[in-house]
């Protein structure tokens, strides 16, 4: 004789998609509604993500043409390079110091850009400056742009996925409370001609 004590019971895949007695519409809807939520999560992430992308590719993409680099002059003596930290406070090997360059219109300007450490005054560095002759940040090139399309458009994707598929939960909890709720009202019907039966 096969025990079958403390056996575990038998998962039945996809049991909502097949016909069989115990399956109500609301498990078949519930099946349909989670199908539609996964391929609507893929199909609206995708799109998503890939719109943000292209849009990120394109403002820096204009942010590159936008900005011009322009040779300048260190104003004074760089910091060593203990003190290579940005303005914002990280550190990526550069120190900020003062600069002179010559604006599209021929006047002087000065300001506050990021070069090599160490560098005395009058040394020849590249900024970065708008059609207005303003100094902007050096646009992302290369391996960086990528990154940040990239990033992007994942960052994008995976919210809008994730938002279609809470939503598709939210519903699928709103169905197993109103099965519930059916359940509850069909018992106070049944139970008490059930309890006459067993009592009797």
């Amino acid at each position: 004789m096969a025990r079958t004590q403390g056996a575990r019971p038998r998962r039945v895949r996809l049991w909502r998609w097949r016909r069989n007695p115990l399956r109500r519409r609301s498990d078949l809807a519930e099946a349909w509604l989670g199908l539609a939520a996964v391929v609507l999560a893929l199909l609206l992430g995708a799109l998503c993500g890939l719109t943000a992308a292209g849009a990120v590719d394109g403002s820096l993409a204009e942010r590159r043409e936008r900005a011009v680099p322009v040779p300048a002059v260190l104003a004074e003596d760089a910091a060593g390079p203990s003190a290579a930290v940005t303005e914002n406070g990280g550190g990526d090997g550069g120190v900020w110091a003062e600069v002179r360059w010559t604006a599209p219109d021929g006047t002087g300007r000065t300001g506050r850009a990021e070069v090599d450490p160490g560098s005395p005054a009058g040394t020849g560095v590249i900024v970065w400056t708008d059609p207005a002759g303003r100094l902007v940040p050096a646009p992302p090139e290369g391996a960086e742009a990528r990154f940040q399309t990239v990033m992007a458009g994942i960052t994008v994707a995976v919210a809008a996925g994730g938002a279609v598929l809470f939503g598709g939960w939210l519903v699928r909890a709103r169905l197993r409370l109103r099965r519930l709720d059916a359940w509850e009202t069909e018992w106070r019907r049944v139970e008490p001609s059930w309890r006459r039966r067993m009592t009797g």
